[in-house]
C-alpha cells in the first residue's frame, strides 16, 4: 500500500526545512545526495545535524556549496534538470512564472538571485527526489504560514509574505502564523504548492513514520519546524472535499439540472439544504462531494450554472463500505444494482425504463431487482 503524507507547515516552509523533515522520516541522505550531484554543475554536499528548536528535536539538512558567480535564469536552470524528477521541474517553473510575473519579466529570462543559487537547486531536487523516495499517493498540505512584517531581499526591503511567496501561493490556504519575519520561503511555497495532492488538516492517517525539519532561524516565539508524517490511510477512509456555496436567487425550476451539471462534472455527489439567510431570505446551500483532481471542474460548474459569487471548500474523510455492481434481469429487462455488505440498491432510471417498459408498477420492479441481486450474490462460491 502506497503511503499518505502529511506536511504540517503550521510554522512555515522553506527548502532546507523540508529536507531536513524527510531526512528525519528515514529518507536516507544518499537518496538526496545522488539526486542533487545528477544536476549540479558544481560540487554540493548535504550534511545533515541534529538540533533543537524550542526544545524539540529536528533534523537539518545543511546545503554546502563554494561561492558561486553565476545568476541562472530559469533558461539555464531548466537545462541542468534533466536527469530531476518532473515535480523539480514544474516546481521551478512556478518559480520563474511568480517571479516573471512579479517583476515584469519574461519567465524564461528571469534571473533567480537567490533561488537561483545552487543550494536552492538543491534544496528542490533533493526534496522531490525524497518524496519520489517515499512513493506517496497523496500528499496533504496544512494551511501555511508565511509571517509577516518585513525582509531584506536582493530588490531592498520586502514585505512579508514577499512579493514571489504571494504570487506562488494563490489559490493555496495561508496565513501569518506564529512569529514575526519571513515563514515560508519562495522555495518553500514552489514546492508545496507542486507536491500537494490537497490542503488541510491531518488526514486520518495510521502514522509509522515522523521528520521534524530545521529551518535556519531559532526564534524565541516558536518552534521554527516543518514536520512530515508519513503512513497508512485509514482502511476505507477517503480524502474528499465538500464545495458548497449559499443561493438566494436562482429560479427553483432550475436546480435538477444544476445537480445534474455538479455530477456530470466529475462531483462524487450532489445535494440542496434549505436554508435561512440574513435578513430572513429563504435560500438553498448547494453542495458537492468532490475528489481534489475533481475539485476545480465542479467548481467551475458552481459558478456556470448558479448564480453564486463565491464556492466555500472544507476538507472530509469519508469511510465508504466496499461496494460493486451487478446486472440483473427482470423479465427480459436489464438493472444494474449496486450492492454492500449491507444493501443491494438498483439504479433508479434502469428501473423506471424497465418498469415503462414492462408496464409494470416501479415498487414491483425495485423489489424484484432487490431481490434477483441477492440471490446472484448469494449464490456465489
Amino acid at each position: 500500500m502506497t503511503p499518505t503524507i502529511w506536511v504540517d507547515a503550521s510554522a512555515g516552509a522553506s527548502g532546507d526545512m523540508l529536507l531536513g523533515a524527510l531526512a528525519g522520516a528515514g529518507v536516507p541522505i544518499a537518496v538526496l545526495q545522488e539526486a542533487v550531484d545528477a544536476v549540479s554543475p558544481e560540487p554540493v554536499t548535504l550534511r545533515v545535524e541534529q538540533v533543537t528548536r524550542a526544545g524539540f528535536a529536528a533534523t537539518r539538512v545543511h546545503v554546502e556549496v563554494a561561492d558561486s558567480v553565476h545568476h541562472r535564469t530559469w533558461r539555464d536552470v531548466r537545462a541542468m534538470l534533466d536527469a530531476a524528477p518532473a515535480t523539480a521541474v514544474a516546481a521551478f517553473e512556478r518559480l520563474a512564472v511568480a517571479e516573471g510575473a512579479v517583476h515584469g519579466h519574461d519567465p524564461l529570462d528571469v534571473h533567480f538571485h537567490e533561488v537561483g543559487a545552487l543550494d536552492a537547486i538543491a534544496d528542490v531536487v533533493g526534496v522531490c527526489a525524497g518524496f519520489t523516495h517515499l512513493g506517496a499517493s497523496e500528499v496533504v498540505v496544512s494551511p501555511i504560514a508565511v509571517g509577516s512584517g518585513s525582509v531584506r531581499g536582493a530588490h531592498g526591503v520586502l514585505p512579508v509574505p514577499p512579493p514571489a511567496v504571494t504570487e506562488l501561493l494563490r489559490g493555496v490556504p495561508s496565513y501569518a502564523g506564529p512569529g514575526v519575519g519571513e515563514a515560508c520561503t519562495p522555495t518553500g511555497a514552489a514546492l508545496l504548492a507542486t507536491l500537494a495532492t490537497s490542503w488541510g488538516p491531518q488526514p486520518a492517517l495510521v502514522t509509522d513514520r515522523v521528520g521534524v525539519g530545521a529551518g535556519g532561524r531559532d526564534p524565541d516565539t516558536h518552534a521554527n519546524v516543518l514536520r512530515v508524517l508519513v503512513g497508512a490511510s485509514t482502511p476505507g477512509t477517503e480524502r474528499l472535499q465538500v464545495l458548497e456555496a449559499n443561493v438566494d436567487d436562482l429560479d427553483p425550476r432550475v436546480w435538477p439540472a444544476v445537480l445534474e451539471a455538479l455530477l456530470a462534472a466529475g462531483a462524487r455527489d450532489a445535494w440542496l439544504t434549505p436554508v435561512l439567510m440574513k435578513k430572513g431570505r429563504p435560500a438553498h446551500t448547494l453542495h458537492a462531494l468532490v475528489a481534489p483532481g475533481e475539485a476545480e471542474a465542479v467548481r467551475a460548474a458552481f459558478f456556470a450554472q448558479t448564480s453564486t459569487i463565491g464556492v466555500r471548500s472544507t476538507a472530509v474523510d469519508r469511510v465508504a463500505l466496499p461496494r460493486e455492481e451487478v446486472e440483473v434481469t427482470v423479465d427480459g429487462q436489464v438493472v444494474r444494482v449496486k450492492v454492500t455488505p449491507s444493501t443491494t440498491t438498483p439504479e433508479y432510471d434502469d428501473v423506471l425504463a424497465a418498469a415503462r417498459a414492462l408496464a409494470r408498477p416501479v415498487r414491483d420492479v425495485l423489489a424484484e431487482a432487490s431481490a434477483r441481486a441477492r440471490d446472484a450474490i448469494g449464490s456465489r462460491p
